[in-house]
């Protein structure tokens, strides 16, 4: 059976939450991060699992149990450009 979007998007959620418990408390992962450890083949698939990460991350935000960072520093989905962090909420 297909994966439905929804399913997706929690499953891409708890593997973000899963990185961040095995990080130290002040780390932070790259989206890429997610998408590799999502990703169930070993060629360049996981690539496809970025935008749905993302969209993930913004979730968890929202829900304020992730922050999505940019140079160090939290930002909103509107001000996101160029390479993203994902971090515990501070």
């Amino acid at each position: 059976m297909a994966e439905t979007d929804r399913q997706l998007t929690q499953r891409l959620e708890q593997v973000i939450m899963n990185l961040l418990e095995r990080r130290a408390a002040t780390s932070s992962i790259c989206p890429s991060d997610a998408a590799r450890e999502a990703y169930e083949g070993d060629d360049e698939g996981w690539r496809a699992l970025m935008e749905p990460v993302r969209r993930a991350a913004w979730n968890l935000s929202a829900a304020g149990k992730a922050e999505v960072t940019r140079s160090g520093r939290p930002v909103t989905e509107a001000e996101a450009r160029g390479p993203l962090r994902i971090r515990r909420p501070r």
